[in-house]
């Protein structure tokens, strides 16, 4: 644990006590955020502070597993950390790191962490130790995301599945029954000339057969319907964790790469559900299968083991070359399917430039490396595979050179040699298959680290006894000392950002681009989290209200709406879908699209495409103002929302504005100046710094960038 984890803490000892403050920062340190004197309001603190029952109680609170221990200096030293030590005085600190002969610790009346030499540390501290291990996360980080991930969701299903096995036990008894009933045929019927004993062999075989049969579908259908069960069960739970992840993975990657990561999921699915289970059974049954193989005879029977060795080799040799193919052909794969995704999403852009020559070319580039990927990968499992086919006929050849000169001997009858080698290919193939088996494992093993990238991303933190939800936001913000960058090795952009919102104000934001004007905007809605500084709604940190209740208490409007696939109604009433009819259609005059919308041949049933191919800029904005209106937010982020609207939009728009704003906290970020008139407020951005504010106005007067912006815009507006 880095020193720099501890670094900068204020001294709040006056306020709270030092256990209190521990727990505050084990947590911050696991990724849980929690408000001191919520805490501690959760667990009733009196005067005398936190005692060590609070601290447990605290602990479990915030999801941790808790355990207090008495434990010597050399076992102090092999003990996770960080975790929080009792010293003298009955005062907690945490130990942040321990060697042979220093000790880093934390004290929280100190505010600072400090080192102590060993007997200094040994001679202050009571040999109590309070280990804390956090549980709730979806992928514990002490054991990364693998193969036990899937366990549970198999185990759900295990009565199926057992009833598969067990179908497939009886298939391999039954192919036990085969090879003697050939032996007999062979043996006792074609030399005796029994007419009548290979009729009743013959209806005994056919019975055997068509049961086998009945047997194999019965297994199919349980195996393709519980199989189903799983993929429905790991789809969603994939699904839910993607987008429980922050905004800014989706930003740092390619849609095509995401896309691509998912569908891993039925490989690995297939692998566990597939061919494992049918050849762990196979390769049970070798074993019988051997034992009856040598009361045939041994000597054939070390001709079969001799094969196995060969195929081991095979495997050990390939397998390395494999992984190192397959990790190339999904790479190229992923390429050309990214670049199929940003074509596709932008072939208007493609079309107006004539860019299709262009776009034609890179895509046969990616395309034929994705096949050469391909296609290297095949040759490797094809060459193993005829090897393997080498080994297993090698060995059916051998079987019946040495065989049949046992059979001349007179040591094996006909029938005995004949069933001796159905036998071998219920051991070759099986041995075979887990050849191919484990070639499918390191497949599985790839895209388990293929999708791994997702679910090692740490979800957006969220804790229900620490989050607080809104009952009804009033809509008063403020902002106090923010500071963000989207990268740690990146530029800041918002420097020491401090506002104060009323509720019911109109707040303008306006500078030039990359001013990190929409920055702040995500960071009101917990889209990120401030480097340094808190915002508060209505006085509690953004930080711990549930996500999802807080955005759903803030309506966004963005500069290009997003549409779904979907009629105007839907799209509309999206993530408020038992909004009556009356609801929608308010939502949608006040927004200024009910005009247009019963024009329609459809009206609000009319289908608007994909990404609302079917309508004009001006009518998906109007679209997407109703829709952030619908559930009547308390606050309202317009973020460059009129900027693409023609001047007839606009204007309607416009005109609706006060009513839009009118009993809601508003925050317009425009370009145009025109917009901000009727803010109360406005703020000037420029380099992640408010420089001006005031009232249009005030500003006005000031004669500084904001009346710099006012002027350009009237220039171009005479032009």
């Amino acid at each position: 644990m880095d020193n720099e984890r501890f670094q900068n803490i204020p001294n709040e000892s006056k306020k709270i006590d030092s256990g209190l403050l521990c727990l505050v920062m084990i947590a911050g340190y696991h990724g849980i955020a929690v408000d001191q004197d919520q805490l501690k309001h959760i667990l009733a603190l009196g005067p005398e502070g936190m005692r060590l029952i609070d601290l447990f109680r605290g602990a479990k609170e915030l999801g941790f597993k808790i355990k207090e221990a008495q434990v010597s200096f050399d076992r102090l030293k092999r003990l996770p950390i960080p975790n929080i030590i009792l010293m003298d005085g009955n005062k907690f600190n945490i130990l942040a790191k321990i060697d042979a002969e220093k000790v880093l610790i934390f004290d929280p009346l100190e505010g600072k962490p400090k080192v102590l030499q060993k007997e200094e540390f040994k001679s202050k501290w009571q040999n109590k130790v309070i280990l804390l291990t956090y549980r709730k996360s979806i992928v514990p980080a002490e054991r990364p995301f693998g193969l036990s991930w899937f366990i549970p969701s198999i185990w759900k299903y295990r009565k199926p599945l057992l009833e598969v096995l067990t179908a497939s036990l009886i298939l391999q008894v039954f192919g036990l029954i085969t090879p003697v009933f050939t032996q007999v045929i062979i043996d006792k019927v074609l030399v005796h000339r029994g007419i009548t004993t290979l009729n009743v062999l013959g209806i005994g075989l056919m019975t055997v057969i068509i049961f086998e049969c009945i047997l194999s579908i019965l297994r199919t259908y349980l195996f393709t319907h519980t199989s189903n069960r799983i993929d429905i069960l790991l789809g969603t739970k994939l699904f839910k964790h993607l987008f429980s992840l922050p905004l800014k993975y989706f930003e740092t990657r390619r849609v095509g790469d995401t896309v691509a990561r998912v569908r891993e999921l039925e490989n690995i699915r297939h692998f566990l559900t597939g061919a494992p289970l049918t050849s762990m059974l196979d390769v049970m049954f070798i074993g019988v299968y051997l034992i009856v193989m040598f009361l045939y005879s041994s000597t054939l029977s070390f001709i079969v083991l001799a094969s196995i060795p060969l195929f081991a080799i095979l495997s050990g040799i390939v397998t390395p070359m494999l992984r190192q193919r397959l990790e190339e052909r999904f790479n190229r794969g992923a390429e050309s399917q990214a670049f199929l995704v940003e074509m596709v999403t932008g072939a208007q852009t493609v079309k107006a430039m004539a860019l299709e020559p262009e776009v034609q070319k890179r895509w046969e580039t990616l395309l034929a490396n994705y096949v050469k990927a391909s296609f290297r990968t095949f040759k490797l499992s094809g060459v193993a595979g005829s090897l393997g086919q080498l080994i297993e006929r090698t060995s059916i050849l051998a079987i019946l050179w040495i065989g049949a000169h046992m059979v001349m001997a007179g040591k094996l009858t006909v029938g005995q040699l004949i069933a001796f080698q159905m036998l071998s290919s219920r051991v070759s193939s099986p041995v075979l298959r887990l050849v191919q088996l484990w070639q499918d494992f390191q497949q599985t093993g790839l895209s388990i680290r293929r999708l791994g990238d997702i679910f090692h991303t740490t979800p957006e933190p969220y804790l229900n006894v620490t989050k607080t939800r809104f009952p009804s936001i009033q809509g008063h913000i403020k902002l106090e000392g923010v500071r963000f960058r989207y990268r740690l090795d990146g530029p800041e952009v918002l420097r020491n950002i401090t506002i104060e919102i009323q509720a019911g104000m109109i707040l303008g934001i306006v500078g030039r681009s990359g001013s990190g004007k929409s920055t702040l905007a995500k960071l009101i809605q917990r889209l990120y989290f401030p480097e340094t500084g808190r915002i508060l709604i209505d006085g509690i940190d953004v930080t711990l209200a549930d996500p999802s209740w807080l955005r759903r208490q803030i309506g966004v409007v963005l500069q290009e709406s997003f549409l779904f696939n979907g009629t105007i109604k839907e799209n509309i009433s999206f993530h408020y879908p038992q909004a009556h009819m009356e609801e929608i259609i308010n939502a949608a005059h006040l927004a200024g699209a009910h005009e247009f919308i019963v024009e329609l041949p459809e009206g609000y049933d009319t289908m608007v495409g994909e990404r609302g191919v079917a309508l004009s800029g001006g009518q998906k904005q109007r679209i997407a103002i109703a829709r952030a209106l619908l559930t009547n937010p308390r606050i309202l982020i317009f973020d460059e929302a009129t900027s693409s609207l023609d001047s007839e939009s606009e204007a309607i728009i416009q005109r609706n504005l006060r009513q839009i704003c009118q009993g809601r906290t508003v925050i317009l970020i425009a370009h145009r100046l025109s917009t901000l008139r009727i803010a109360d407020k406005i703020i000037v951005m420029d380099k992640g710094e408010i420089v001006e504010s005031g009232t249009h106005d005030e500003l006005m007067n000031k004669k500084g960038l904001y009346h710099h912006f006012q002027l350009q815009q009237n220039i171009e507006m005479r032009i």
